[in-house]
């Protein structure tokens, strides 16, 4: 979150304050049902909102800028005050919408990058635990390659690889979750073909050493054990001093003492 209201402060320093004159500091100010208001008074009660942490609010208001004052030059900038004050407010659908709307209506910019950057992070403030559905992680996933495809030297692309690579070994865990289920019902090959998705698709996570050597188990299990030693080698050479290399080298030796003697 402080990385993000940094970059919000820029965002904000540039869109120098209006003159408050004129602003109603009555219901107007809280209500965004009330009739029409000039563009300065209604993006400075917008942005008083915002200063006051009352974010939602401060969203609804600025989405009034853009409804009242569409050919305005403050429109554009209330569109991605609006997605960032619904970001603030845990509004993460309705944040999404307005940056979605402000890069389809100025994806040249120079705030399309940051524009990106809230649509990432919205939902990757909604990624799950590894119980449930990941389809929202798969969102986050592919709004960050976005971005960093789009704007790869932008100051957010850094912080969108380094999100990348936690979506990762979060998908990777929500494999190594359902490949466990799989284990304890004795559906071996189910189980097989989750821990291989984590090796091949995942392979740089923190879930690799624990899918190889439970590969090691659901070959052994499944009768197969030159598959087995093979998996407990890759293990091997790659995480030699992993407590997971122990154990499957100690499973290959107990059911097949002369592959293990030969590994």
């Amino acid at each position: 979150m402080s990385k993000l209201t940094r970059n919000a402060a820029i965002i904000m320093a540039c869109a120098v304050a209006l003159p408050l004159s004129g602003c109603a500091r009555n219901k107007a100010t809280t209500d965004t049902n009330y009739i029409a208001r000039d563009v300065n008074t209604l993006y400075a009660a917008a942005k008083q909102k915002l200063d006051q942490r009352d974010y939602e609010v401060a969203a609804k208001l600025f989405d009034e800028v853009e409804r009242q004052h569409p050919y305005s030059a403050w429109a554009r900038r209330a569109q991605l005050m609006s997605a960032f004050s619904y970001y603030l407010a845990s509004k993460y659908p309705e944040a999404v919408s307005s940056a979605q709307r402000f890069v389809t209506i100025h994806p040249g910019n120079r705030e399309a990058p940051y524009a990106h950057y809230l649509i990432a992070m919205s939902y990757y403030q909604q990624i799950p635990d590894v119980t449930r559905d990941q389809s929202t992680t798969q969102q986050a996933l592919d709004a960050f390659g976005e971005l960093i495809r789009r704007y790869p030297q932008s100051r957010y692309a850094a912080d969108a690889r380094l999100k990348l690579d936690l979506i990762n070994d979060h998908l990777a865990g929500k494999e190594m979750e359902v490949g466990r289920f799989y284990q304890r019902s004795g559906n071996w090959l189910a189980s097989v073909a989750r821990f291989r998705n984590v090796v091949d698709k995942y392979q740089t996570s923190s879930h690799t050493p624990e899918a190889l050597e439970r590969l090691v188990e659901s070959y052994l299990a499944l009768g197969i054990p030159e598959e087995a030693h093979k998996t407990a080698a890759v293990l091997g050479r790659n995480y030699p001093s992993s407590p997971y290399y122990k154990h499957a080298y100690e499973l290959i030796a107990r059911h097949s003492p002369q592959a293990a003697t030969q590994g």
